[in-house]
């Protein structure tokens, strides 16, 4: 299935074309059909001679209108362009046209109708021009009447070359369906409608809203029931969930897309931005009368089109963006439209064609998706079409000091919606962060599934080493750095990178960084050897703290050395050289067992305090046992 969306100046012939092509009635509103004036989406389709099928989303022209037609070309694929040969290119043809400059839709077909009025050359002659310069190059142009039926054969074969020309869309891509009608059903609850573009829905799916989770019910397309539908496709849907959804809002696959209020866009003006002429409208809307939206939302449900009469914020604060032809001015106050959303936003120039945007509310998006920028403030007599803005980032950082802003547009100015430009200006970050941002992996991660950035990782690596040896110096009765205080001062979120970036001579023992084989300070060195030399002689007469003192052996060095295994702390206070518990078992083997704490402190020439604590000391070990409260004996060794 393919689906293609209409465009063109009001009361050109755009519904009476699609009914002629497929039999339906596109206009389904009492309303429109009073007035013969389209306000609501149309929606109608039909066989092509291929056999491929074909569903139309028929927009008003009107310029009241405006949003509405923008919810219906947003994701529409391609769009048949028609222009009237009896009026040729009009005020809202060339709207439009630039409408469609700003989405960057590249897919177009023109169709001149009324051919039984007038000659269609100078038509199709003035709005090929049009089309070329914006770089749609030269286009077909069948010239058709919806009247009498010349020339609709030609133009069903021209839509067969169009739709063949579409690129193939992902089945496996992650579901993104902007509503752009919402109802309910009796007996069946809420439905929702919209054009998917690619990925796949099927009965049974989960899938989210702004207001939660929903479940899929059951699933339409061209009024036939399905079990799944895959994009490109008109579908309806039928959900099961809290909440009622609007137009604007978007049904998409959980996880897979990044909802945010704040963007960094790069800008591209579209049209003569600010020198279009006024518009005499008035011959058109005396012919329609004026349009009743009241009404019309009394017929069809709410119809949103506040963001035509939105507040534009302060619109005497202008930011000077460069265009392609020339410099025009863009207000700070717009609406920016996506899909079937128009939110209202505020946009910061940062310098050249960077921006920041923040909208009324969040959004689901990807890097890479085009908003249209448009400004509801202006007259609508000028075209209110101002800027395509390329989504570049979707997390931007806070802009606090003095030339940050200048700062950050240099470093967007080339960015590409590619992994590899996210890890540039993000330079850690998860697998699922960049799906949610809509750009796959493109290597490997180096650490469980964190990405970086090449340049940042081969940085960090240099700047370890560096790290662990000043805190070596600043700590150097410790045996390393703690892995902990390493990730705090790279400013890592997981310890796991700190350890993946170790390389040799760096090791990692006991959660801490060494740089080379583990040692101590000499001066520590040096007292623990009068301390051995002390024991050399009765290993266990443990020195108490003021002797230990004396030898240069305080609280931090008895940690330093008991750390690095140059000492054997027994207990609190009680400290022997490495060994002594093994050869104080060992002599202990010697005497009769069961023997008393009194036998064992004189068979190891020591004090109570110290036998007492060792004897503990050597139960926890497992080389001896408790008989009873009083004695004690040694363990046999297992053979």
């Amino acid at each position: 299935m393919h689906v293609v969306a209409t465009a063109g100046h009001v009361d050109h012939g755009k519904s009476t074309l699609v009914r002629a092509l497929t039999g339906m009635e596109p206009d389904r509103l009492a309303e429109e059909r009073r007035r013969g004036l389209t306000i609501e989406l149309g929606y109608a389709w039909t066989t092509l001679p291929s056999g491929e099928r074909l569903a139309f989303v028929d927009v008003p022209g009107h310029e009241r209108f405006l949003g509405t037609m923008l919810a219906g070309v947003g994701s529409a694929p391609a769009v048949m362009f028609v222009v009237a040969a009896d009026e040729g290119w009009m005020p809202q043809s060339e709207e439009h046209l630039v409408a469609l400059e700003a989405l960057g839709v590249r897919h177009v077909l023109l169709v001149v109708t009324r051919a039984d009025l007038a000659d269609p050359a100078p038509a199709i002659g003035r709005a090929r021009a049009r089309m070329a310069a914006i770089g749609l190059g030269e286009i077909e142009a069948p010239a058709v009447s919806g009247r009498t039926g010349q020339g609709l054969d030609e133009l069903r074969e021209a839509l067969d070359r169009l739709v063949a020309a579409l690129p193939v869309p992902d089945p496996a891509a992650p579901v993104r369906l902007w509503v752009d009608r919402a109802f309910s059903v009796r007996g069946s609850g809420t439905v929702v409608t919209g054009t998917l573009p690619e990925g796949t829905i099927a009965v049974g799916d989960e899938l989210a809203l702004p207001g939660g989770p929903v479940r899929v019910r059951g699933l339409e397309s061209m009024k036939e029931p399905r079990a799944s539908v895959t994009g490109v496709a008109r579908v309806a849907v039928n959900l099961r969930g809290p909440g009622v959804p609007e137009r604007g809002q978007a049904l998409v696959t959980p996880g897979a897309w990044t909802c945010t209020d704040l963007v960094d866009v790069r800008l591209s003006p579209v049209g003569a931005v600010g020198t279009a002429g006024p518009v005499d409208e008035a011959g058109v809307v005396g012919t329609a009368g004026p349009v009743d939206e009241a009404g019309v939302a009394g017929a069809a449900g709410p119809v949103d089109e506040a963001a035509d009469d939105a507040p534009g914020g302060e619109r005497s604060a202008r930011a000077r963006v460069p265009g392609e032809r020339g410099e025009g001015d863009l207000p700070r106050g717009l609406t920016a439209h996506i899909g079937s959303a128009a939110v209202v936003c505020e946009m910061r120039p940062l310098g050249g064609r960077i921006a920041r945007l923040r909208l009324a509310r969040a959004l689901p998006l990807h890097v890479g998706d085009v908003l249209l920028l448009r400004d509801p403030g202006r007259d609508r007599a000028e075209v209110r079409v101002l800027a395509g803005a390329t989504v570049l980032d979707l997390c931007p950082p806070e802009l606090r000091r003095r030339g940050a802003a200048r700062e950050r547009a240099t470093r967007l100015a080339r960015a590409r919606p590619d992994a590899a430009s996210l890890l540039r200006t993000h330079p850690l970050l998860r697998a699922g962060d960049l799906l949610a941002m809509g750009c796959a992996p493109e290597v490997e991660p180096v650490c469980g599934d964190w990405h970086a950035d090449p340049a940042y990782w081969s940085e960090l690596g240099e700047r370890l080493p560096q790290v662990v040896r000043r805190y070596a110096a600043a700590h150097p009765l410790e045996p390393g750095m703690p892995v902990e205080a390493a990730r705090h001062e790279l400013g890592l979120p997981d310890r796991r990178l700190v350890t993946a970036l170790v390389r040799r001579p760096l090791t990692v023992a006991d959660g801490r960084l060494v740089s080379g084989p583990a040692g101590l300070p000499e001066q520590v060195a040096r007292a623990l050897g009068r301390l051995g030399a002390e024991l050399s002689a009765h290993p266990f007469r443990a020195p108490e703290a003021g002797r230990l003192a004396e030898l240069g052996l305080g609280p931090r060095e008895l940690a330093a050395a008991v750390r690095a295994g140059a000492l054997l702390r027994v207990a609190e206070g009680i400290v022997l050289l490495p060994g002594a518990d093994v050869r104080a078992a060992a002599s202990l083997t010697r005497l009769p067992q069961p023997f008393t704490v009194s036998q064992a402190r004189q068979a190891l020439d020591t004090s109570r305090r110290v036998a007492v604590p060792l004897l503990e000391h050597l139960d926890r070990r497992g080389l001896t046992e408790r008989v009873d409260e009083v004695h004690r004996r040694c363990r046999t060794p297992s053979p």
